[in-house]
């Protein structure tokens, strides 16, 4: 029998530090207010940005999808072959990206452990900003290319590796967040695309926070900054403002040609359901259709933002609907979110080691579906509990 008593201490260390948690339980659909452990509470900590995760059009999608070609798709890609439908999605995504081509993964954590060591190789380098997403790290680290890290969005220190290691190695790759996930800013993205021009490397942007939400209705960061061709692959998400899972590399027609033989979560997992893929057909032509969605998200996100600087909060430099409220200290972090929480506003606490020891932080995820009411109370509570806390 093996010896676990090195979790148990592990856990202890955890409860010590304040950190340990439960997960709680949800009883309905993830939207703007939920039954949170058969508690009605106002849910800021959904990456549902649009609210179609509970989209009346997305739901019947899915069921039709379900009715015509069954609860699985039977195998991986390469060896059943896929289903019409998964070939319409990928068709209408690089319509609606405004690029060559899209092959979909089943999650966008696939798609960076599965894309990065595709396209790299030993003999190339990897520069990526410090601060990006946990599941790029994990990409690069299961690639065979060298690897340097610039700090976060300083394109002085990105010129200054570029000139450091460029004519060492075949191909060098620059990855970025397009949003960065914690803090809500923005990749310097015009300048790091004229900075791999210059110096001759390939660009990747994962766009999972960006995708929905920045460009014309939720093109994503590229469109937004109207860089269309110049970004060599771009990672988005199907799980946040698409409502449903899943995610997708956008590049050109050769690298989808390579990914489809040599990306491993394609090659040895199987595919999304017909359900979702439904779903997320509905989704995207709903965003195809209308500026609506993506309007209301950013009113919403620019009210809260405002009404939580009134009251003396310190909301970061997000660029983004995603609103931290930096509190610094992981116990009282995680404090502050549960007396939220108690009150009727859930949101989670974001402590060690998704950020840095020192930089907890409540992330306020806004929606479109949150209605002013919902927001107005938020804002209460946030007065009340904030107060109490001694943190405004």
């Amino acid at each position: 029998m093996s010896n676990l008593n090195y979790l148990d201490k592990q856990i202890e260390e955890l409860k010590e530090g304040g950190v340990y948690r439960i997960l709680p339980i949800n009883y309905g659909a993830c939207t703007n207010v939920i039954d949170l452990n058969h508690k009605r509470v106002v849910n800021l900590s959904s990456n549902n940005y649009l609210g179609l995760a509970n989209h009346p059009d997305v739901k019947e999608a899915a069921i039709e999808a379900i009715r015509k070609y069954g609860a699985g798709t039977g195998s991986v890609r390469t060896i059943v072959g896929n289903q019409d439908i998964l070939e319409d999605l990928e068709v209408i995504l690089a319509e609606f990206k405004r690029e060559e081509a899209v092959t979909v993964f089943q999650s966008g954590l696939n798609c960076n452990i599965g894309a990065i060591q595709a396209i790299v190789n030993k003999g190339d380098l990897i520069i990526s900003d410090e601060l990006n997403h946990a599941s790029i790290i994990d990409g690069v680290r299961l690639s065979r290319a060298d690897k340097a890290v610039f700090k976060h969005s300083d394109m002085e220190d990105l010129e200054r590796v570029l000139k450091e290691k460029r004519n060492q190695y075949v191909n060098v790759l620059i990855i970025t967040d397009g949003v960065f996930s914690m803090d809500g800013d923005l990749a310097n993205l015009p300048e790091i695309v004229k900075l791999a021009k210059k110096y001759d490397c390939l660009t990747y942007v994962d766009d999972a926070h960006g995708s929905g939400v920045l460009g014309e209705s939720g093109r994503g960061t590229v469109d937004h900054f109207g860089l269309h061709g110049q970004v060599d692959f771009i990672i988005g998400t199907l799980s946040k403002a698409i409502g449903v899972v899943g995610g997708y590399v956008a590049s050109k027609k050769i690298v989808k040609e390579w990914l489809l033989h040599r990306a491993r979560p394609l090659l040895f997992s199987t595919a999304l359901p017909p359900a979702a893929v439904g779903a997320i057909i509905a989704s995207v032509k709903l965003l195809m259709s209308s500026t609506e969605y993506t309007d209301k998200l950013w009113e919403n996100a620019e009210y809260f933002k405002k009404g939580l600087k009134e009251l003396g909060f310190n909301t970061g430099h997000s660029q983004t609907p995603i609103t931290p409220v930096m509190i610094g200290d992981e116990a009282k972090t995680m404090k502050f979110s549960k007396a939220l929480l108690e009150n009727g506003v859930f949101v989670s606490g974001i402590v060690f080691p998704t950020v840095a020891k020192g930089a907890g932080r409540l992330r306020c995820m806004i929606s479109a579906s949150h209605t002013k009411e919902d927001l107005d109370f938020a804002i209460e509570v946030f007065a009340k509990v904030g107060k109490e806390h001694g943190l405004i």
